[in-house]
């Protein structure tokens, strides 16, 4: 086990984590060559102002997050002991290149999110699937195991898919919440989050811990954590972004804690 992998939940423990993802903040940056705004001046902000993580999701052009911006996000989050570092992408791209420098540097790498996105995709828009995706992500979860990384794996909400997930060996699901988002307030979305909840408890059956992420905001954060049970921890970037735009990145990031704490349902 790599020494500086802690579960880095001490500081949450008891309540869902937050972590920020900084990807639109690189986006902004990369029209400019003036490297402005700063994506580690941003991390800071975001764990001053109590962020339990930061999350980034480097993509194979470079888009957003680039290969620096996960070297020096590791090396300040070395002064942040018990925040948690996620990076997320898919295996069979650019993400393991990127994980293996940090682990080789001894710099602190917590969690790796498998996702299934294609190189031309704007965004994240569907999770593995077994028994398809099987054969070809198990070398990979196995080599992120070793490395001594907990590995989570970007899953629709189907039941009967959580096994299979654990069977792998990834230790987490992280649900992918678009539908509930986009149908959160509307007739259909009782009808949509029980499939959620239904899926969380499969997982959590199957011995898999849980997160989730994607158009998660505001809005809709503490009615999702309510319900669905066991989240361990929700990663939002691309609405708490945005949010900022409006009430700054720290007020955004304890209004997002404040959700997080209405729900009232320990994780």
């Amino acid at each position: 086990m790599n020494p500086l992998v802690t579960t880095g939940l001490e500081a949450h423990r008891g309540t869902t984590a937050l972590s920020v993802n900084l990807n639109k903040v690189a986006l902004l940056r990369n029209t400019r060559t003036i490297g402005i705004p700063s994506v580690t001046r941003a991390a800071t902000i975001a764990l001053e102002a109590g962020a339990h993580g930061i999350t980034v999701h480097p993509r194979p052009d470079q888009r957003h997050i680039r290969a620096h911006d996960v070297v020096e996000l590791a090396e300040l989050l070395q002064a942040w002991p018990g925040r948690e570092y996620n990076i997320e992408g898919n295996p069979f791209h650019n993400l393991m290149d990127e994980v293996r420098g940090l682990v080789r540097r001894g710099l602190p790498v917590h969690q790796v999110t498998f996702v299934p996105d294609s190189v031309e995709q704007s965004t994240s828009d569907h999770g593995w699937r077994f028994p398809d995706d099987a054969q070809r992500l198990a070398p990979l979860v196995a080599e992120a195991l070793g490395l001594g990384l907990r590995v989570s794996l970007f899953m629709d909400p189907v039941p009967a898919q959580m096994a299979a997930a654990r069977a792998l060996g990834a230790q987490r699901v992280e649900l992918y919440t678009e539908h509930y988002a986009s149908t959160h307030g509307t007739p259909e979305g009782g009808a949509v989050l029980a499939g959620y909840v239904a899926a969380a408890q499969a997982a959590l059956a199957a011995g898999l811990e849980l997160n989730a992420g994607h158009d998660l905001n505001r809005a809709n954060l503490t009615d999702f954590l309510r319900a669905v049970p066991g989240v361990l921890e929700v990663s939002i970037g691309h609405a708490l972004i945005a949010d900022a735009l409006e009430l700054g990145l720290a007020e955004t990031v304890r209004d997002y804690l404040r959700c997080i704490h209405a729900a009232g349902v320990p994780a």
